[in-house]
């Protein structure tokens, strides 16, 4: 009997979900982290649907947490990381699954760590397919001890900053590294995927993700809070500090959360690149500059590292990719990756994979492309990257040879910038020369013959990527619409060379450009397949971002209308002479909360709240502390029995006697009212008729109220 206790007892410390194993041998029976009913909505996702059904339920749901938690493209930020199917890993603090089961497609076992029961159940069910996932789930300090120290790869995705929370102490982070560190294998890799508290996003007007305030973090997090994120030099401080000396930095773009590129100290990006800046998909934010310019300069000025928004650090060997570019925001048979790859010191090369096994012949399609355009340009410039299929299968993708040079998007930026318009409409002409060479005899068109994609270098054209080519003929104006069109989205600069590129080179009337920028709509409809893209989704999800002129403007718009008149009467009467403007002293636009020292010898104040018709309810006016009855007030409207003052000119005013008092203070509605309306009300209301007309009066205020 003891026996069949004891394995009975054994048996409860897991469960299986599907193939995925639950250690709750170290679970204390309550979560101690949970984001509330909105996990309990993830779970019943989890359980019913499948993975595949995932994007048409965040489209549906247009939830920030749902999006965050269950969208394909978090798996971004690790699917560039040469994982091998031997090898184990071990995922500290996995949540609900966001990365765990792309790591369980390509390595041997994953080991995951989580303090909630049910995220991990939310894990569990939408990996169930595979069998190589244990969630160990309880307190980390509890279950780190059983750990091995034989990982290949141990993961903190979006979890260091919380180190506090994990370890405690007085030197948390430092201690929480050096446990996480010694879990892996002397060749191993440790990953730390977290924000950069000074992103430039932050300075840009973007809350910090995890307290949701405006410049905690640049301001050193003086309000507190449970998390805490870091510059590079303060995540090489830690490193350093426990012993950590091999160790790589890695610029996620524009976040880890939803990666579209990586970039390294060794690849840095270039000007015009990062124009993908509005993510503010959980809160609304300012917008106090253009991200995209500041970034240009930041990137002249060889500053990138320091403001990237988030950091991958990878402690260990440094992986062969140095860039990673992921075009997988589309319908699945286009979507790939693109990674710049290290051969040998100093030796480089370029590979396109497919993201999905339905991208195979779209990968296919560009070895085709390469074969055609090789031909239409034979004995030119014009160099057509060579491709050619990864290991000799082309399922694997495709190797492309790595060309030197500028872009002649770069070079276009550069004729601006020292104001060479000569410069600038040779390098056009040119490119409308090559764009129409050969195009009657061969019958291939590359849309994707746009100025980024352009690497000059001397003598030669390199085309880097022809990944939208088709066997038909398209004019070169539609093409070079395209060019023109993209290049101009980045910047004010770039916009003002509009009429030159448009009626100029390609002669278009504004029908034509308006007919133009539909088609190339449809042509990203047509790529984004059904599927909402990322940055659709921040539009559903309804997150604002206010632009800093429309504050300024709403800020000077309050200060001249919502304002208050101050008229002293030392007992001479009223005058302009003893008159004074008090602002910033409206809450809502409606609540007029006054707090004035009373002027030495005042006998009485008058109030005149604003400058048009208004109804009125005096909530309390106080003089040094002591109640002024209201209906002691001198008004210059209308009173009702109801308590509310109807005020139909443009002058409305409160009169009340001070006596010697030294404080003034008041709470008083004012609600703006229809010219209309004000009068007919202090007409009826004077001559004491129509008492149905003033409770439609009093409904319309209620509402406005």
């Amino acid at each position: 009997m003891a026996g069949e206790f004891g394995q009975a007892e054994q048996l409860e410390k897991f469960e299986k979900i599907g193939n995925v194993v639950l250690d709750l041998s170290l679970y204390s029976g309550k979560d101690l982290y949970t984001d509330g009913d909105i996990e309990n909505e993830m779970l019943e996702i989890a359980v019913n649907h499948s993975v595949e059904e995932f994007p048409d339920i965040i489209e549906q749901k247009k939830s920030w947490p749902i999006f965050y938690h269950f969208s394909p493209f978090r798996s971004n930020i690790i699917d560039w990381l040469p994982i091998k199917k031997t090898d184990k890993i071990l995922e500290i603090g996995s949540g609900c699954g966001a990365v765990t089961g792309a790591l369980a497609r390509r390595a041997g076992s994953v080991t995951c760590v989580e303090l909630s029961k049910k995220r991990s159940l939310i894990n569990a069910y939408r990996n169930m397919e595979y069998d190589n996932i244990t969630i160990k789930v309880g307190n980390f300090k509890d279950i780190e001890p059983q750990l091995a120290k034989d990982f290949d790869y141990v993961l903190l995705i979006g979890v260091f900053e919380y180190g506090q929370a994990y370890i405690g102490g007085k030197t948390p982070y430092e201690d929480f590294m050096r446990i996480c560190n010694c879990h892996r294998k002397l060749d191993g890799r440790l990953i730390i995927a977290i924000e950069n508290k000074f992103g430039l996003k932050y300075w840009a007007g973007c809350r910090e993700d995890h307290l949701g305030t405006h410049f905690s973090g640049l301001e050193g997090y003086h309000e507190g809070g449970a998390a805490r994120t870091f510059t590079r030099r303060g995540l090489e401080n830690i490193m350093e500090s426990v012993g950590i000396h091999e160790y790589f930095f890695y610029y996620p773009y524009p976040d880890y959360k939803f990666m579209t590129a990586v970039y390294s100290d060794k690849y840095l990006p270039k000007k015009g690149e990062l124009s993908n800046n509005l993510r503010n998909f959980d809160r609304d934010r300012v917008l106090l500059f253009d991200e995209t310019q500041v970034f240009d300069q930041i990137i002249d000025e060889r500053e990138f590292p320091l403001f990237s928004n988030s950091y991958l650090v990878v402690a260990g060997g440094e992986p062969n990719a140095l860039y990673a570019k992921f075009s997988n925001d589309r319908d699945s048979q286009w979507a790939i990756r693109t990674l710049m790859v290290k051969d040998a010191p100093g030796k480089l090369h370029v590979e396109k994979q497919p993201d999905t096994p339905s991208a195979y012949g779209h990968i296919s399609d560009m070895q085709r492309a390469y074969e055609l355009l090789s031909k239409r340009y034979e004995g030119t410039k014009i160099d057509i990257n060579k491709c050619e299929p990864i290991g000799g299968d082309i399922k694997n993708g495709l190797k492309f040879e790595f060309c030197a040079g500028v872009t002649l998007e770069a070079m276009l930026d550069e004729c601006l910038s020292r104001a060479d318009v000569e410069g600038f409409k040779r390098l056009v002409g040119e490119y409308m020369e090559w764009l129409g060479y050969n195009e009657e005899s061969v019958c291939v068109s590359n849309i994707d013959f746009i100025f980024p994609n352009i690497l000059v270098d001397g003598g030669k054209w390199h085309v880097i990527d022809y990944e939208w080519t088709f066997e038909r003929r398209i004019s070169a104006k539609s093409i070079a619409f395209r060019a023109f069109y993209n290049y101009m989205l980045g910047g004010e600069t770039r916009k003002a060379c509009g009429e030159f590129l448009m009626h100029d080179v390609l002669g278009f009337s504004q029908e034509e450009i308006d007919e133009a920028v539909k088609q190339e709509s449809g042509l990203q409809s047509y790529i984004n397949g059904s599927r909402a893209s990322v940055s659709k989704m921040r539009e559903l999800i309804g997150n604002k971002a206010y632009e800093l002129q429309g504050m300024l403007d709403y800020c000077m718009h309050v200060d001249k209308k919502y304002f208050s008149k101050i008229y002293v009467d030392y007992g001479g009467g009223f005058s302009e002479e003893n008159s004074f403007i008090v602002k910033d002293c409206y809450i809502e636009e409606k609540y007029l909360r006054l707090q004035l020292a009373i002027p030495d010898g005042a006998v009485r104040l008058r109030i005149d709240p604003c400058d048009n018709p208004c109804a009125v309810m005096i909530n309390e006016i106080k003089i040094d502390g002591r109640l002024y009855p209201a209906e002691n007030v001198e008004v210059s409207g209308v009173r009702h029995e109801s308590g509310y003052i109807i005020f139909d000119g443009n002058d409305p005013n409160m009169a009340v006697d001070v006596n010697g008092g030294r404080q003034l203070t008041t709470d008083i509605v004012i609600m703006e009212m229809p010219d209309e309306i004000a009068k007919e009300f202090t007409e009826r209301a004077a001559k004491e008729q129509d008492a149905g007309f003033f409770a439609r009066v009093k409904g319309h205020i209620k509402r406005r109220l």
